[in-house]
């Protein structure tokens, strides 16, 4: 009877330590979520200014957002760069983008996928917004080097498609072919380019979107200082920061936002990218010279906080970035 009565007791002390582990595991990661809070937002569902875009606009954007005749050969699509079909991260991993006639521009070619909430488009700024970004490339002479406003119009309105897409997008316009237009509808279809990760399922209340590796990586993020630039829905996105901020970065001649604003103070100063997708979106940094995220991961730290991060702080820094993809997206292996 004394056996019996032990091994109940032993039972029941188990049971009730097996039952409480999770609940022991809550305040931690209840803790830490509170802390990310302070710093880090889940993605809204819809974009800014989504609410004003018809069925009939959003439709039009995606066909304007893959048609290569918006180049002056034909070549080239924004999708060309910003590649979203299949998976794609709205990027064309590449260290820089070539242009209708082969040659590459200068810089990176940033991701397309949340977009919508960044203050300001462009690696230096230069587009307050996703139409004004729309427009640019396309008049660009080594992107898709269209002469002019004008010659877009005339190849569009010659294309039955067009004039029958643009009158249901814009029903009250009677020349409802346009640039500004065409830059609206483009816009109108970016912004339905919203992410869904696991970070935000760990954001809005699940203890267990994250692992114990990836939950230690958000830790040292909030703790190493990375939310000083990267913050906000995007984690990024919502301030220009000097490259070399702390520590100077060799070889460096691009002058970032000075370019734009003809300011000093602006030398070097980017606009802080997204670390959404940002495992998917390789290469990395303005003009794609860093090849992993490991790499990066490494120099951020040196150039902009300081700190010589060890192999294990880089590991867990990238386990929790990796947290960031896009349930639906798939990393592509470049050849």
């Amino acid at each position: 009877m004394k056996t019996n009565r032990t091994v109940l007791l032993l039972t029941l002390t188990l049971t009730a330590a097996l039952s409480a582990a999770p609940a022991a595991a809550a305040p931690a990661a209840a803790e830490l979520r509170a802390k990310a809070l302070e710093f880090l937002k889940p993605l809204p569902d819809k974009a800014p200014g989504a609410e004003k875009d018809t069925p009939e606009l959003v439709t039009l954007g995606k066909q304007l957002y893959f048609e290569k005749r918006l180049s002056s050969n034909n070549s080239q699509a924004c999708n060309s760069c910003h590649r979203v079909e299949k998976g794609r991260a709205g990027v064309d991993n590449e260290a820089t983008s070539l242009g209708a006639f082969g040659k590459r521009g200068g810089r990176s070619a940033p991701t397309t996928l949340n977009a919508s909430f960044h203050f300001a488009q462009f690696w230096d700024g230069r587009a307050p917004d996703l139409a004004a970004q729309a427009k640019g490339p396309i008049l660009n002479p080594i992107e898709m080097a269209m002469p002019d406003e004008q010659a877009v119009i005339k190849k569009l309105s010659d294309i039955a498609a067009y004039q029958t897409g643009f009158k249901r997008a814009f029903p009250r316009e009677t020349s409802p072919i346009t640039y500004d237009n065409l830059a609206r509808a483009i816009a109108a279809f970016e912004r339905t380019l919203i992410t869904h990760d696991r970070f935000d399922d760990f954001l809005k209340g699940d203890d267990h979107a994250l692992t114990r590796d990836e939950k230690h990586g958000l830790k040292l993020f909030l703790e190493t200082g990375c939310t000083t630039c990267h913050n906000g829905p995007v984690i990024g996105g919502t301030s220009f920061q000097k490259f070399g901020l702390v520590n100077p970065v060799e070889g460096l001649k691009d002058i970032g936002r000075e370019e734009v604003s003809k300011d000093a103070d602006d030398r070097h100063k980017f606009k802080v990218p997204s670390l959404r997708n940002i495992a998917l979106t390789y290469p990395y940094l303005h003009d794609g010279s860093s090849p992993t995220l490991e790499d990066t991961v490494r120099t951020m730290g040196w150039v902009q906080i300081g700190k010589k991060l060890t192999e294990d702080e880089i590991k867990s820094l990238v386990a929790f970035l990796k947290t960031l993809s896009d349930k639906d997206r798939v990393a592509v292996t470049i050849k």
